[in-house]
């Protein structure tokens, strides 16, 4: 097995990887770190919880701590990674400060949503990373106070989430800013067309590195599957929390409405509950993410794109409140728990509307799905069977009323809980 001893890393890395207990680095780590001592530009694809923050940080800090030694002089921007949401760039920054813990550099992240004032006293102090997202980034060069002239290393990351939030535009006015003669690392977790558009014009014969492919993370996450009526979602979700006692759950929903809702029904019937996503600022996201991750909120109701910046190694719970309509996308979500060794529970609610969306997962990730049939709220009929051919009768009951029509009858008179 491959040791972080064999990469010929500087000791006060070592040291570092050490006291954090790592001995042996991470596939993605052990195929992009020796292309990065070297120099090369890198495109690597590779989904969070892969390690893949410390496959960049760990050969950066290695060169620039070899550059600038104990140098006290006037610190310079060396390294710039641009990352799409305040939550990653924090993570991102905490990962360099654990990495060059024995060396003489100095990171700062910046980010939008909060006051600049802070930022721009460390900036004029000089720091030798630079950690990012791209509004604040921009916003403070065009003010002048940032300076990418000795600029080595350029570090996009999660590229992809950058194209959804709508960042490429953005993200091409950074790569003019900044020299030509610099080593330009690209990372995605997934690789639409755009991306490889974007690799060809920033990077210089890059290699590629490629680590779990999307399918393969389930099978090690023990994944429930409920069927159950659109409208009975909330009331499955607060009968699973309170009757099984989950907490530390995070819940994912299709949209921003839908989440606060979501918390909204939980919070009338007692469930610590908040939402994150885009509307929220980003002072109040972190708040939420702090508090999650104190234990202090016990669940947490997300959006895609807001919790591509959720880094938890030891979440226990998923649940797919509603199922997505991509299906890496579904693994992405569960691949958020079940990391460092811990046991992991995945679990999903299936609507009829949303019977294709589950298909098309199961053939993605070829893994036997539990399919729970003992709860209150089974959707209204049989679970249909895809080789059954339709039976088109008009079915009625004795006194002559359909089942339709009596269903909308019940419908009508049932409480719901929220």
């Amino acid at each position: 097995m491959l040791d972080f001893k064999n990469l010929n890393l500087h000791s006060s890395i070592l040291s570092a990887l050490e006291k954090k207990g790592y001995k042996s680095p991470t596939p993605i780590q052990a195929q992009a770190i020796p292309h990065l001592l070297e120099g090369k530009d890198l495109l690597g694809i590779a989904q969070t919880g892969t390690g893949k923050t410390a496959a960049f940080a760990i050969p950066i800090i290695h060169h620039l701590h070899r550059m600038v030694g104990s140098s006290k002089k006037t610190k310079q921007i060396r390294c710039l990674v641009v990352t799409p949401t305040r939550e990653l760039a924090v993570q991102i920054g905490e990962s360099f400060d654990t990495y060059g813990k024995y060396t003489n550099l100095r990171q700062l992240t910046i980010f939008g949503g909060v006051s600049q004032v802070p930022q721009v006293d460390q900036l004029k102090k000089g720091v030798d990373i630079l950690i990012a997202t791209p509004g604040r980034l921009l916003d403070l060069h065009k003010q002048g106070f940032l300076d990418f002239d000795h600029l080595h290393f350029l570090v996009l990351d999660e590229s992809d989430l950058m194209l959804d939030m709508g960042f490429i535009n953005d993200v091409r006015k950074i790569v003019k800013l900044v020299p030509n003669n610099r080593q330009t690392l690209l990372f995605s977790a997934t690789m639409p067309m755009a991306i490889r558009e974007l690799a060809d014009t920033f990077l210089n014969k890059p290699e590629y590195v490629s680590v779990t492919p999307v399918s393969s993370t389930a099978e090690i996450i023990e994944q429930q599957v409920y069927f159950v009526d659109k409208e009975n979602k909330r009331g499955l979700l607060y009968h699973l929390i309170r009757n099984q006692n989950l907490s530390n759950v995070l819940v994912f929903v299709r949209t921003k409405h839908g989440a606060d809702n979501v918390v909204k029904a939980l919070k009338k019937n007692g469930v610590n509950a908040e939402a994150i996503h885009g509307d929220k600022s980003q002072t109040a996201r972190q708040r939420v993410l702090d508090q999650f991750k104190n234990k202090e909120i016990s669940v947490l109701v997300a959006t895609d794109i807001a919790a591509r910046g959720i880094d938890i190694e030891s979440l226990p719970y998923v649940i797919n409140f509603d199922l997505p309509n991509i299906p890496e996308t579904y693994v992405h979500r569960i691949g958020r728990t079940g990391r460092a060794g811990n046991g992991g529970i995945s679990i999903s609610f299936c609507g009829k509307d949303e019977e294709v969306y589950w298909k098309d997962i199961l053939k993605l990730i070829k893994v036997n799905v539990k399919t729970i049939k003992d709860h209150p709220f089974p959707w209204k009929e049989n679970i249909p069977n895809p080789d059954a051919k339709p039976d088109l009768r008009n079915k009625k009951k004795p006194n002559g009323e359909s089942k339709s029509r009596k269903s909308e009858a019940s419908k009508k008179n049932k409480k719901r809980w929220y």
